[in-house]
């Protein structure tokens, strides 16, 4: 499947022009913008290119460390399981390894939070990865 590049910088300059204010905390999993990325990086999905993301560490007003989700179940030091984060029972895999810095202009819809035990897991989980 080819990848969508061209329409993805049509996306990336309507963002670009449109910076809102966002209000998003650490623990928080939002609708975000990744758009369209080269080689193994995650793509977001759809037409507007989105994909789950939990904030993992908030830098400033405007920029964010964030772990995109998958609904694919994976499993190894790369991946970390979510039990629950949102409304619903909604089970998910963090990427671990995808973790990455962001402009908080790409987030779309704040749509659960991670609890503060499993997100002390999370963190400890980075930690080790990186270390």
């Amino acid at each position: 499947m080819e990848k969508q590049f061209d329409q993805w910088n049509e996306d990336k300059k309507r963002f670009e022009k449109n910076l809102a204010e966002v209000y998003f905390y650490e623990r928080e999993i939002w609708w975000c913008a990744l758009g369209v990325n080269i080689g193994f990086e995650q793509d977001g999905r759809g037409d507007k290119f989105l994909r789950p993301i939990l904030i993992l560490r908030k830098w400033s007003d405007r920029v964010f460390l964030g772990i995109p989700l998958t609904k694919t179940k994976k499993t190894g030091k790369y991946y970390f399981p979510l039990t629950t984060w949102g409304v619903r029972d909604i089970k998910s895999t963090l990427i671990l390894s995808q973790v990455r810095l962001l402009d908080s202009n790409r987030l779309v819809d704040k749509i659960g939070m991670v609890k503060r035990e499993e997100f002390v897991e999370i963190k400890n989980a980075v930690k080790r990865l990186i270390s």
